[in-house]
């Protein structure tokens, strides 16, 4: 079977802040998940505060030297002043996305809806193209793109059985099977929702993982929501500019 090369896209709206790698079909459900900032505490100023917090000195406004200070930090993991910050995060993301994020548990706090309180609506992740297994000896990850035509025909099967899944979970909830073991038919691909905070320093190694290209691509397009969440915010673009120079 032939197979295009991947193409280089913008996988997300990063205005919005909205990771949309999904067809738009209005007859299968929003299918966009989303990044949302909720909640920011401390800054800069709170990294340089914790780290010279020995020597009995305090800082209000940041400087350049103050920026050299969080550089040599982090490059040389003195990683401990970044616990001060911590984010708040609201994610709308496929489940075996989340599966992937949840693993990062240092300093982090997780909160997900529950399919045991909620019935899920018709809301399933389906891919603009579909990645062929990788080539050789490599167990993980995806090689190139199948061509347009044969990507249709795999959504076409794809979406047959998340139709089919969908309507099973109903019927099971009509005929009276509580939610908790109706949802046991949903596959990996239903949106869910969830709260993530996080420490600065645990968000900085989630992103230094999850942009890497060996990466699932479905979760580096979120780690690059994050980022660009990050890029945008007074006192914490600073300190992603510094260690970017590193």
């Amino acid at each position: 079977m032939q197979r295009r090369a991947s193409r280089n896209m913008d996988r997300s709206k990063s205005n919005e802040r909205k990771t949309d790698s999904s067809r738009d079909d209005s007859d299968h459900g929003s299918q966009i998940g989303f990044v949302k900032l909720v909640n920011q505490s401390g800054g800069a100023v709170e990294i340089v505060n914790a780290a010279r917090v020995s020597f009995g000195k305090k800082i209000d406004e940041i400087e350049e030297k103050d920026l050299k200070l969080i550089r040599y930090l982090w490059k040389n993991k003195h990683t401990s002043p970044f616990r001060h910050i911590h984010f708040t995060f609201h994610i709308k993301a496929p489940i075996f996305v989340l599966r992937q994020w949840m693993k990062h548990q240092v300093g982090c706090s997780w909160n997900e809806i529950s399919g045991r309180y909620v019935e899920f609506d018709y809301d399933f992740f389906c891919p603009e193209e579909w990645r062929a297994k990788p080539s050789g000896s490599i167990k993980q990850g995806s090689g190139d793109a199948f061509y347009d035509d044969e990507c249709e025909i795999i959504s076409k099967k794809y979406l047959n059985v998340v139709d089919q899944c969908h309507e099973l979970y109903q019927e099971l909830i009509e005929l009276g099977v509580c939610k908790e073991q109706a949802r046991m038919i949903l596959p990996l691909s239903l949106y869910s929702e969830c709260y993530w905070t996080v420490s600065f320093q645990g968000l900085l190694h989630f992103l230094g993982l999850r942009l890497d290209s060996h990466s699932q691509i479905e979760i580096q397009d979120y780690a690059k929501e994050v980022q660009s969440i990050l890029f945008g915010l007074d006192g914490i673009k600073e300190i992603m500019e510094a260690i970017n120079e590193i």
